[in-house]
């Protein structure tokens, strides 16, 4: 998903409260000792009304890093090693602040109020209709306009043992982007010592409202630059919701059997991507096996020649898995690479598009009282 283009609570994850007592807030720069994780927090860059964006480098104690900034709660850079030992970044992005508050398909973002589509930007909820903006044809997509990827967040270096970890924190007023209630919400990232990025979001409201949030990193396991048509991916799902042409499920949910959307086995991406004749490439929600709520494992992907591989486990219903059709050569991101089709690959967890106006979907609804939780983990090791 992205800007071309781009009732079950989830029960899972540390409680808002616990998260907040379980660890507590670090120095500006912990101090790293060798062989420890640690938080290192500099200045990314300054907003036109003089705010500073903050960059938070986590290292853990095999020398993996992952960086995330206060704009957006966006994961700019992961470097993981291959089956040599060498670190590269395997996340599409930019070296600065300014790209970032360009035009670009969020990449690395925290995506909310709503990830990915409601159809034609209108649901109704306790009987009163709510119509967001249309920004993806006649649908409403990623929050609308400004999504909390386009929000200043503020945030907090955490010391946990055998890893490195930063809690943001936002408050999404009522009305924003019209969408009702304040929301309270919290997004914890860390990097452990076992080369996994474990992503945990709470929220609160205190008017019911949608909820659906998600990380819309843009992975590439051999780096920036080549295609990731070769990579191999199995997805623990037997099930996927059909869309029209503007891409909101129809409503139904169908078996991957028989066509190019299967990934029960390991399959090259590349192997059935010529079949998707419509928008040229994979753009697809997928049903998650096993129940939602409880962490389970949602996809592997692999990369031959690095040797790395990386899994996803989460407690959402949903994952999306985007091939990246709407890159096309014209953003140019870190290093001076530019971002081409097919040159990233996106697993986006999720509860369904537009289960706001699905009653049958898992519901995205939360209401006043009670607590979302939801936790992806992105686990990298080496074949």
């Amino acid at each position: 998903m992205r800007t071309r283009e781009t009732a079950s609570i989830l029960a899972v994850g540390i409680a808002l409260a616990g998260n907040f007592l379980a660890a507590t807030p670090a120095t500006q720069t912990q101090s790293r000792k060798s062989g420890e994780a640690s938080v290192e927090r500099s200045n990314f860059g300054t907003l036109d009304d003089g705010t500073v964006i903050e960059s938070f480098t986590l290292r853990n104690a095999k020398g993996a890093m992952a960086r995330v900034i206060t704009y957006g709660a966006t994961l700019t850079e992961l470097r993981v090693p291959d089956r040599k030992g060498e670190l590269d970044d395997v996340v599409l992005g930019f070296d600065n602040l300014e790209s970032y508050r360009g035009p670009h398909p969020h990449f690395g973002g925290t995506i909310g109020r709503y990830a990915n589509r409601i159809a034609k930007g209108r649901f109704t909820l306790d009987g009163k209709e709510y119509t967001l903006a249309t920004n993806n044809g006649p649908n409403s997509l990623h929050g609308g306009k400004v999504g909390f990827d386009r929000r200043v967040w503020k945030a907090e270096s955490l010391r946990e043992s055998h890893a490195a970890a930063v809690r943001f924190s936002y408050l999404s007023k009522d009305g924003e982007e019209n969408f009702p209630g304040d929301l309270s919400v919290s997004v914890t990232y860390t990097l452990t010592d076992a080369n996994e990025v474990k992503i945990d979001y709470s929220a609160k409201t205190e008017k019911a409202t949608p909820v659906n949030l998600t990380n819309h990193s843009y992975f590439n396991l051999a780096g920036a630059g080549s295609d990731v048509l070769g990579h191999v991916l199995y997805l623990n799902a037997d099930q996927y919701t059909p869309v029209d042409s503007t891409l909101i499920p129809t409503g139904e949910i169908r078996s991957v059997k028989g066509t190019p959307l299967d990934f029960t086995k390991p399959t090259a991406i590349g192997a059935h991507i010529s079949e998707i004749k419509d928008i040229g490439g994979y753009d697809h929600n997928f049903v998650i096996n096993g129940e939602p709520g409880k962490l389970r494992l949602a996809a592997r992907v692999s990369e031959p020649s690095s040797g790395r591989q990386m899994e996803v486990w989460t407690t959402e219903p949903g994952v999306q898995f985007y091939s990246a059709i709407g890159l096309d050569g014209t953003i140019i991101g870190k290093h001076g690479v530019a971002y081409k089709k097919y040159g990233a690959l996106c697993l986006e967890t999720q509860h369904y598009p537009d289960s706001v106006n699905h009653a049958n979907f898992p519901s995205a609804i939360l209401r006043p009282g009670a607590v979302f939780h939801s936790q992806t983990i992105y686990k990298f090791s080496i074949q």
